[in-house]
């Protein structure tokens, strides 16, 4: 990693675990006052290595019990074609996550719902609607073994 000491490591470590400590509890956890502490974290932000924090929530609690992976096939495997998809699937609030993969299928969708019949209403009204899609199918979740935010360092 390009510019990353142990110190660094440290610190992108704690707030992987705990967005919320404060610069304080940082520099006693690594033995660092609080000046440069600060300094570290702002200049990992401005490099990039922070792109941002964020909220983690409870899907459960929120009524969000299906999680679903999609395996989409397109007609053609063209710049645009990707473009396109790209541009309409970042606009699905339900797509949690896609990814361009290599394989037989071209993208892997991660996407969260209330139940069975709330996706299929998304899958038949929006997914399955944008153009230039071949073929969806669809991996229903039964059990989820891990969720992790964090990368290891």
């Amino acid at each position: 990693m390009l510019n990353l000491d142990k110190l660094d490591r440290q610190i992108l470590a704690l707030l992987q675990e705990n967005a919320r400590l404060t610069i304080q509890e940082i520099g006693q956890q690594i033995n660092l006052s609080k000046t440069p502490v600060h300094e570290r974290i702002k200049r990992l932000e401005r490099e990039g290595f922070i792109d941002r924090y964020v909220t983690i929530l409870d899907k459960k609690k929120l009524d969000n019990l299906l999680m679903i992976y999609c395996q989409v096939t397109l007609d053609k495997q063209t710049r645009d074609t990707f473009a396109d998809f790209d541009a309409a699937i970042r606009q699905l609030p339900e797509v949690l996550e896609c990814n361009r993969v290599s394989g037989t299928f071209d993208y892997l969708v991660k996407i969260i719902s209330q139940d069975m019949e709330a996706y299929n209403r998304f899958y038949q009204e929006r997914l399955s609607v944008i153009p230039g899609i071949l073929h969806i199918s669809s991996f229903f979740v039964m059990a989820e073994v891990k969720n992790s935010t964090v990368v290891p360092i």
